[in-house]
């Protein structure tokens, strides 16, 4: 009876950045400033790419739908971390908790395989240009973008179901901006090995497959580079990839640090500020990353901006 009593949690209290209250209400607008530029940034990106038709090519057509993701998992995330901010707490009912947890994989994990997706892209336009029309066809491009859809949602499911099927007893605290595993695990009591075991292998098929398919791609664009006898070609073709490149690197290191690393000493305030850079600074940069380092995507928004200047 007093096992049952103990896992009958109602609600978790999130109380991230709350130990310095008079901190709140900056913290508060810093955060309301990102998100709505998240928001017109990646709308803009999605925008643009459908209304330029220089834009409508198998890449753009993965980032639109990669602005879409930031977009959705960012929504998941920091409207939350906005009331905890202005009420320094916020309760989360149970349900609302494991939706919450299930979104935010769920959009996650989808970013992940289309940032692979994006880099199999670059690999048959660098490595195999000649079938680079007969490969990354419109049918092609839709199946590669319902995979990772399935694929996600699939994650989603089996990483929500295992972690609540774990026991909470004792403190529902959760010092941190969302309903996310690490925090969570925190709270669990009794045994939950078998759980987190399912959680880890599970894992493996949506990080370090990702990753593996971002290295090998990379290390067969990188080996037709060199082979480039020109310094002029050699930059002009890796600076099509160096958008790509740079949104991998800030996402998957992330996420490597959070996931992935040894946690005995982790500080949570760490993690905090690791977390609100995955869930709130990578959104907002994509778009700036992918226009200011691309002259396809300057070039588009600077004849749509004198289309509109002319009507």
């Amino acid at each position: 009876m007093a096992q049952a009593n103990l896992t009958l949690v109602t609600e978790f209290l999130l109380i991230a950045f709350t130990e310095h209250p008079e901190q709140g209400l900056p913290l508060f607008y810093l955060f309301l400033f990102m998100y709505l530029f998240t928001l017109l940034g990646n709308s803009g990106m999605i925008v643009l790419i459908r209304m330029d038709r220089r834009l409508h090519t198998p890449m753009y057509f993965l980032l639109s739908h990669l602005s879409f993701m930031d977009i959705c998992y960012s929504s998941v995330t920091v409207p939350q971390t906005m009331a905890v901010l202005l009420e320094h707490g916020a309760a989360l009912a149970y349900a609302r908790c494991v939706a919450q947890f299930f979104l935010f994989t769920f959009f996650g994990s989808i970013d992940c395989y289309l940032l692979a997706l994006m880099a199999y892209d670059r690999y048959v336009a660098v490595c195999q240009p000649l079938l680079y029309v007969t490969i990354m066809t419109q049918k092609a491009l839709l199946s590669f973008v319902a995979g990772a859809y399935v694929a996600g949602l699939l994650s989603a499911l089996v990483r929500t179901s295992t972690a609540f099927s774990l026991s909470f007893c004792g403190n529902n605290e959760i010092d941190f901006i969302f309903c996310d595993l690490p925090p969570l695990l925190k709270l669990t009591c009794g045994e939950s090995y078998p759980q987190e075991l399912v959680i880890i292998v599970f894992a493996i098929f949506v990080i370090p497959a990702c990753m593996v398919v971002i290295m090998v791609s990379y290390l067969f664009i990188i080996a037709a580079i060199l082979r480039i006898p020109s310094a002029g070609g050699r930059v002009k073709t890796f600076s099509t990839c160096a958008s790509h490149l740079t949104a991998v690197s800030l996402f998957f290191g992330t996420l490597i640090f959070m996931y992935l690393r040894d946690k005995s000493g982790q500080a949570s305030e760490k993690d905090r500020v690791v977390s609100v850079f995955y869930t709130t600074v990578i959104p907002m940069l994509n778009p700036l990353i992918y226009s200011l380092r691309n002259k396809e995507v300057k070039d588009a928004l600077r004849n749509v901006l004198n289309r509109v200047k002319a009507a």
